[in-house]
């Protein structure tokens, strides 16, 4: 068994707070999701969270123009200098501050940041291989109160920063005779967006108000001029004799005055504000809360707290659209580079949208789950997900692409378990609302609904392998409900436990179930002979979750007091346990007043999962970390770390002294509406804004883990979302009984002896995939079947799981259809002989070819409906000219029969 799984995906979070940024080509959308990015490719519909994070939610994203570099800043101040080609961390920096807000510069040569009431800015790295990693350049003082937004100018001369004091700065990038800084007042509220217009120092300010400012400049951007040499000389004297005093070099600093004298402002650049418009507001809590400007299409786009967003046109101010897309306030807007698309984020209800609004259509719509996820499940071919949140909401995610195609909102309260059929095409989902329902996914919709004689909330959910009987257990009733799938009629309630139903998992190879209960009891039900008990194990402790392995001949319990013990249920014989609590390695809540340690010892797990192939099982609970256990030797094999993130409670594993006062912890202290970390829980029929709002921080944790029919990955349901786990095969060097003769110059030398069977088996003994690529591609279509027939069958399962790898990647699908048409045709006999051990490899075969039946199905049925319209159209035209050309030789006739008479 393997364990080098990596992080390889965050589904089920598409946006959290923080500002959204188009890509160079305006192709793709970073967002920020928690401590880390998603990357949104909207032209070929993929999503991909980058393998890094920040220690708190990141709150800034700044991208260089040239795409290769980007700037995450924390809600501390910590800043990770990022590689967007190679996905990996450049260099670390802190603030000691929340930044507000950071942007490069165009020409990419310097990059501003705004926290307090300054602005630094800083030297960005270089092309020509020279590394400023953030060295401060110059830091500018003006506003009395904390800096907000940040906008250039196109040749990189100026900058402007708006503030909280309502007012807006202009700043020279470098210092210009006639322009260093310039103050612009005129709004009565904090400045949310400030924009120059194209290669002008033309300016336009937008307020909370929904109040937009138009200000004129008496000078072009060629009218800049540089400073005097004897000026720059002298005051670049007194800042290095200013430096000797600093341990470390300050940069130079520029001071501005909210209203200097009539000297200091001679010859000097002017602005006059020609314009003042007022946006229209409905209510009182409509403050505008984020504005984007496309500056060649002249297009402005602001959005505002009621969720409504308005188009623009600039100068003018002319009303395109208005729209609305929730009742939440819209966190971010942004503007891709051809200034077609529009994405806006919304954290409230952790949604993003990207619109298209001369087509007035979506792009994309995704958003996940309101609250937190609860359980989650695999399709058998393992190509979609499918989870259920504390929102009532089941969504389906695709694995490939990472979106959610499919929302289902029947539930009326949170669902506590979801399960696919054997077949696949059918969800169920069991919540508190006291249903069942099951969803068909060929055409989206609850098909049927499974309720009780008197309402239950329904805490766990099984299916057999038939995908006939469904059951649900009861917490409220203690009771085990059978329903059948077909006629959705209720056939049995199984009664017995006399505590709430905590789990339920039906045997895949028999039609036998195992219930789990508070009861300190597993009992195990016979389906097929009268619904009666045919076993009761007992156990010390509460029993939380029971998992059959997938070959059916072991149950797995995990109990309140740790352990987790392995049960040959045919004989009501233990044959193991394990103690797991301390492996759980609890964090410290803000508010806990026990330590770390002492609060583990009253933690269990609450989700178990075996792997593929049975040889291991995974173990989640209230913690940060998830165990992976080897069954058989009863061990810990390795502990993964789901999240970093200290903006979620529960991470610290000591008592932090800087946030103890005298009276208490600072995390007493509630800030009301004006925090936006955390969750925030208003009051019953109080609007937004109301300082009868309450946050909290999410607690971290693992509600549900899941191992994919593959085995190639797993997932696990957390507070930070759905992560994806998978082996990652290419970094690792996994030799195979390998011999001093098998080089790859030797592997080449035997493949140009065509003797593909051998230069196979070399291959895979070195075990580097692009070498087996090479050796299987250069075997000809002709010869394929006489090589899958001399090859050993220890290689046949190493071939077949190469090629379900190939075929996600690959585009020569028929020569690799070839291939595992033959091996399973060749060796099939064999193969299921060793079904259970091959299943996963054989379930990754079928997910790789479906895909790809899938999408060429989907071109094939397009295809065919445009040579359709084709053809019907060339029929109406055919048709037409037939008729005109009869018509044609009727009037002939009739003129001949005319001339004739």
């Amino acid at each position: 068994m393997k364990f080098a799984y990596r992080f390889s995906g965050l589904l089920g979070t598409v946006y959290r707070r923080g500002n959204l940024s188009f890509t160079r080509d305006g192709s793709a959308l970073v967002s920020p999701v928690g401590n880390r990015i998603s990357v949104f490719d909207l032209k070929n519909n993929k999503c991909e969270t980058f393998p890094l994070a920040t220690r708190l939610n990141i709150v800034c994203v700044g991208l260089s123009p040239d795409g290769t570099l980007a700037i995450l800043i924390d809600e501390e101040g910590a800043a990770l200098l990022v590689s967007l080609i190679g996905k990996c961390v450049i260099h670390h920096f802190y603030f000691h501050k929340p930044v507000h807000s950071v942007s490069f510069s165009p020409d990419g040569k310097k990059f501003v940041i705004t926290k307090d009431n300054v602005a630094l800015m800083y030297h960005a790295p270089g092309r020509t291989r020279e590394f400023n990693a953030f060295v401060l350049d110059k830091t500018y003082y003006g506003p009395y109160d904390e800096t907000t937004c940040i906008d250039w100018t196109d040749d990189s001369k100026c900058f402007a920063v708006g503030s909280k004091d309502m007012s807006t700065w202009v700043f020279g990038a470098e210092r210009w005779a006639n322009l260093i800084y310039y103050s612009l007042g005129g709004h009565k509220d904090i400045i949310v967006a400030c924009f120059f217009e194209e290669n002008s120092l033309d300016l336009y300010t937008i307020s909370q108000d929904a109040a937009l400012c138009v200000w004129q400049c008496d000078t072009e951007l060629d009218g800049l001029k540089p400073m005097p040499p004897k000026d720059a000389a002298r005051e670049k004297n007194a800042a290095k004799n200013d430096e000797e005093f600093f341990e470390e070099p300050k940069g130079e600093e520029i001071h501005g005055k909210a209203n200097p004298n009539e000297r200091e402002t001679r010859n000097k650049v002017k602005y006059s504000r020609v314009a003042k418009y007022f946006f229209n507001k409905e209510g009182d809590f409509n403050n505008l809360t984020s504005a984007a400007y496309h500056k060649k299409t002249h297009l402005l786009v602001t959005g505002f707290a009621s969720g409504i967003f308005h188009l623009h046109e600039l100068p003018d101010f002319n009303l395109i659209h208005s729209l609305s897309i929730s009742d939440q306030r819209i966190a971010s807007i942004s503007i891709n580079c051809t200034g077609d698309w529009i994405a806006f984020g919304c954290s409230g209800l952790g949604q993003l949208l990207v619109w298209e609004w001369q087509s007035e259509s979506y792009v994309l719509k995704q958003q996940g789950h309101f609250n937190s996820m609860v359980s989650l499940a695999y399709s058998p071919d393992g190509q979609y997900i499918v989870t259920g949140g504390e929102d009532g909401k089941v969504k389906v995610w695709n694995t490939s692409s990472s979106f959610c195609f499919v929302t289902f909102t029947e539930h009326t309260s949170g669902v506590t378990a979801v399960t696919f059929t054997s077949n696949g095409y059918v969800i169920l989902s069991a919540s508190l609302d006291g249903t069942v329902r099951a969803f068909d996914l060929h055409r989206y919709r609850n098909f049927r609904t499974f309720t009780s004689p008197r309402p239950s909330q329904f805490s766990c959910l099984a299916v057999d392998c038939s995908g006939e009987i469904v059951s649900a257990g009861s917490q409220d009733s203690f009771e085990i409900f059978i329903w059948s799938m077909q006629s959705g009629r209720l056939l049995d309630v199984l009664s017995g436990h006399e505590g709430p139903i905590s789990s339920l998992s039906f045997n895949p190879m028999k039609c036998v179930l195992a219930s789990g209960s508070w009861d300190k009891t597993v009992k195990l039900w016979d389906m097929l002979d009268s619904w009666r008990t045919k076993e009761t194990l007992i156990l010390n402790s509460d029993v939380l979750v029971v998992a059959f392995r997938p070959d059916g001949k072991e149950l797995a319990v995990a109990a309140l007091n740790g352990q987790i013990t392995f049960w040959d249920h045919e004989n009501a014989v233990q044959t193991g346990s394990i103690e797991g609590r301390h492996d759980l390695q609890m964090g410290r809540k803000e508010l806990d007043k026990i330590t770390a340690k002492q609060a583990a010892k009253g933690k269990s797990f609450t989700t178990l999962c075996y792997s593929a192939d049975g040889q291991s099982i995974l173990a989640g609970g209230l913690s940060k970390f998830v165990c992976i256990y080897n069954v058989k030797e009863q061990i810990l094999m390795k502990k993964f770390e789901i999240s970093c993130n200290f903006s979620l409670d529960a991470m610290e594993e000591y008592l932090d002294r800087r946030k103890m006062t005298e009276f208490g912890s600072m995390a007493l202290i509630d800030e009301g509406a004006g925090g936006e970390d955390g969750v925030a829980i208003p009051l019953p029929g109080v609007k937004t804004g109301d300082m009868s709002f309450r946050h909290f921080k999410p607690e971290i944790r693992v509600t549900c883990l899941r191992f994919s029919p593959t085995g190639r990955s797993w997932a696990a349901t957390t507070t930070e979302g759905l992560l994806i786990y998978s082996l990652d095969s290419g970094l690792i060097f996994d030799p195979f009984e390998l011999d001093i003769d098998v080089t790859p110059s030797n592997i080449r030398k035997t493949l140009h002896q065509k003797e593909y069977a051998m230069a196979i088996i070399m291959a895979f003994k070195l075990n580097e995939k692009k070498l087996i690529q090479e050796v299987i591609e250069a075997v000809p279509s002709n010869e394929v079947d006489v090589v899958c027939s001399s090859l050993p069958d220890l290689y046949v399962e190493k071939v077949l799981e190469f090629l379900a790898s190939a075929f996600e990647i690959s585009c020569h699908l028929e020569f690799y259809l070839i291939w595992a048409h033959k091996l399973l045709m060749l060796h099939g006999q064999k193969l299921k002989t060793r079904s259970v051990k091959l299943l996963p490899v054989i379930q990754f075969l079928q997910k790789s070819i479906q895909r790809h039946f899938e999408d060429v199905s989907k071109l094939c049925e397009w295809n065919i409906y445009n040579i359709k319209y084709a053809l019907a159209i060339s029929q109406q035209r055919g048709m037409k000219r037939l008729a005109e050309e009869t018509s044609v030789d009727e009037d002939d006739l009739d003129s001949d029969s005319d001339y004739l008479m």
